[in-house]
């Protein structure tokens, strides 16, 4: 190719690129609209009288949602964690609140163990799950040639194929029913990359397919009783990501587990196919379609590259689910 065509190029990509960017830029603000239409229109359920699972409730945002879904009317809470003294804490509030709870020591990666559980929950419990959330997750914060193989492994194992095993476990009777929930607690970390996070990056991009995919079976299935929602978090004040920082508080503000919480329930409750937290993150929806040197431009800005310059890593060493 001849350098004025190679120029000419190189131009009409840089003009592409900046269409793509703008283009992204819209599609983020329509979703935002529609966001705040779905505000000023609500169209609410209640979870009165469901048999609610969450994968990871002994702590964080995981034992707030216990307690939120436990003021609803003749609920039952099922919390898996593998901290058994926190879950017996969660236990007794969940109690005090007037839900019946139980709790199971389950190491969700293990597909036999999640399996045996689901079998005696049947027996235990005495009602199918009708709204599972997926929430427990795991993160090394390693640079990836830095990482432990083993815990690269687990993190995919804990983040999304424990998916695999809840959603088969569970999902069945939601089918038969055409009644029940899916709520799937992935990560703004799975729509970019990150620094230092390339194996929970890697997880949580395969939790949103997995869901998206479980999404449009249950579609084709013609159930429209089952609904899913796909939370997509930024960094939350739990522990979990101590250290991270953000460079941008305003557009990309480290959450309060309140908050989020709260907000999954309510998106749950009118039935939100997605929710992004902070909202300005709707914008990383679209990105991966543009240019990477515009994307680049995006996370620079946005101080993505940076965030786990602090990191503090937190985990134990029998890899317990956060």
């Amino acid at each position: 190719m001849s350098p004025w065509k190679e120029t000419v190029a190189d131009v009409w990509a840089h003009i592409y690129g900046f269409i793509q960017c703008v283009g992204a830029i819209l599609w983020s603000l329509v979703l935002l609209q529609v966001e705040y239409f779905d505000l000023l229109f609500p169209k609410r359920k209640s979870f009165r009288g469901e048999t609610i699972l969450i994968t990871g409730g002994a702590s964080g945002i995981g034992r707030l949602m216990a307690l939120k879904f436990a003021a609803y009317e003749n609920t039952t809470i099922i919390i898996w964690d593998l901290n058994e003294g926190a879950m017996k804490a969660v236990a007794r509030e969940v109690e005090g609140i007037g839900a019946r709870v139980f709790t199971y020591k389950v190491d969700v990666s293990k597909r036999e163990r999640v399996y045996e559980v689901a079998k005696q929950m049947r027996k235990d419990v005495g009602k199918s799950v009708s709204v599972l959330v997926n929430n427990a997750g795991i993160v090394a914060g390693k640079p990836f040639l830095e990482g432990d193989d083993a815990y690269s492994l687990k993190t995919m194992e804990v983040n999304v194929i424990a998916h695999f095993w809840t959603i088969k476990a569970f999902l069945p009777a939601m089918v038969e029913a055409n009644h029940g929930h899916i709520i799937t607690v992935a990560s703004t970390a799975g729509l970019v990359g990150v620094d230092g996070l390339a194996d929970y990056c890697t997880s949580k991009a395969a939790a949103i397919s997995f869901h998206e995919g479980i999404r449009t079976e249950v579609r084709r299935l013609k159930r429209p009783g089952i609904r899913m929602t796909l939370v997509n978090p930024y960094f939350i004040d739990t522990g979990m990501f101590t250290g991270a920082k953000t460079k941008a508080p305003i557009l990309l503000p480290i959450l309060q587990p309140e908050y989020v919480a709260t907000s999954i329930i309510d998106a749950a409750e009118k039935n939100r196919n997605l929710l992004n937290l902070p909202r300005y993150t709707y914008i990383l929806m679209v990105t991966n379609g543009v240019p990477a040197l515009v994307r680049d431009f995006i996370y620079d800005f946005m101080g993505i590259g940076e965030n786990m310059a602090d990191f503090k890593q937190t985990r134990t060493k029998s890899l317990k689910e956060q």
